[in-house]
């Protein structure tokens, strides 16, 4: 047995631990495959697609290493009991005998996060309390006293899930959901999920080999996380190393450190030559840009101008558009149309063959307005919006003044 020192209390553990289980990665809808190939190529094994997450198996070091550098994962989940429980008084009975007291403090604060579907439990609130009050019931019990529950940031985030009578109870590993990177020092009114910035990103096949443009980049995320690609700089590099395994009583420091420190050898090895730019007629949210990216320490990796989106040409050379102009939900426009045909004649008289244009909207009015045909649709989420993700591939002469409506 070691024993180690971190945040001035002792951790005792045995050596690595490579007993490989099953894992779920959870993720924004549409975002499943590019997930699912980010876990492939760090080894996980029985990769499985599922709504909104990912299955796969793996051991410690992989948890590690998912949490850390998983560019589309919101969370990773370990599995920690499967059971049938007919009614509450089972789920209760069933959670009671369960040995929470090898996994949780007493000390510690917990919470539940519970999804029901199905006839038989058919308020997940009352679920979680069923669940909550069987937790605390066996500590007090064993020890006269139980861990307090905390739902803004407790040590320990216990997802109940259950389909019909099927019970699933899984221990959050990253705490605070993983979109939360640590870099945005500056917000602006419709900042984009960070995770689903990424997975835009991936999923128009980008693979740092050539330019990288937002003419509408408010507050920078996109370019934050393509500079982040660019550099091959892991997702959580900025998080400050918060996440809840670190508390586990299997955490193990030294194999925590070496994944830190595999991944963090990574950054600066892509060699990246080309341009990364963003544009926004708000100077107000291009300071927050700036701010966001001297922070994370790429404010000279990537070019930003204050201007008109019809007024910006990109880049020389093969250059990838990717943007989030408003939907007219938080940002109102006043023509919202009016915009969307503007930005259509900006793809076809300022951009060039060399260019590829990819655009997410959740209005699907306005989107015919563009003009061009979208030669491919991607169904995504941006929060509670139903959206797409439109690709627009540019040519010149007679094609790149064609016009039908998407």
């Amino acid at each position: 047995m070691i024993i180690q020192k971190e945040g001035g209390r002792e951790i005792a553990h045995e050596t690595r631990n490579t007993v490989k289980f099953k894992m779920i990665a959870k993720t924004m809808y549409g975002l499943e495959e590019v997930l699912a190939d980010e876990l492939r190529a760090m080894g996980a094994e029985e990769v499985e697609c599922l709504t909104r997450a990912v299955s796969f198996v793996g051991d410690m070091t992989l948890l590690y290493r998912a949490n850390y550098s998983c560019r589309t994962a919101l969370a990773i989940l370990k599995p920690f009991a499967e059971f049938e429980a007919l009614d509450e008084q089972q789920l209760y009975d069933q959670v009671y005998k369960l040995k929470w007291e090898k996994i949780i403090d007493v000390d510690s604060t917990f919470m539940i996060d519970s999804t029901t579907s199905g006839e038989v439990f058919t308020h997940s609130y009352f679920a979680a309390l069923k669940t909550k009050d069987a937790i605390a019931d066996r500590f007090r019990k064993m020890f006269n006293r139980r861990p307090s529950v905390d739902t803004e940031n407790a040590d320990f985030k216990i997802n109940l899930h259950i389909v019909d009578t099927h019970v699933t109870l899984l221990l959050n590993s990253s705490g605070e959901s993983l979109h939360k990177r640590g870099y945005r020092q500056a917000v602006g009114i419709a900042p984009i999920n960070e995770v689903l910035a990424a997975g835009m990103i991936m999923l128009t096949g980008w693979k740092c080999d050539c330019n990288f443009m937002d003419p509408m980049c408010g507050s920078g995320t996109l370019l934050i996380e393509a500079a982040m690609m660019a550099n091959n700089i892991p997702a959580q590099y900025y998080r400050g190393g918060n996440f809840a395994f670190k508390r586990w009583k299997e955490f193990n420091l030294l194999e925590w450190k070496m994944v830190r420190e595999q991944e963090d050898r990574k950054i600066g090895s892509l060699d990246f030559e080309y341009e990364i730019w963003g544009n926004d007629i708000d100077m107000g949210v291009l300071e927050q840009a700036e701010k966001n990216l001297q922070y994370a320490k790429l404010h000279k990796d990537v070019m930003l101008y204050n201007g008109s989106f019809e007024n910006q040409e990109p880049p020389e050379g093969r250059t990838i558009i990717v943007t989030n102009p408003p939907y007219g939900e938080r940002i109102k426009i006043e023509d919202l149309n009016a915009m969307y045909e503007k930005l259509g004649d900006t793809f076809k008289n300022l951009y060039g063959e060399q260019c590829e244009v990819w655009l997410i909207t959740s209005d699907f009015e306005a989107m015919k307005h563009i003009g061009l045909h979208p030669s491919r649709k991607i169904q995504l989420y941006n929060g509670p919006l139903e959206c797409r993700l439109l690709k627009f591939e540019l040519y010149s002469g007679s094609k790149k003044g064609a016009a039908t409506n998407a």
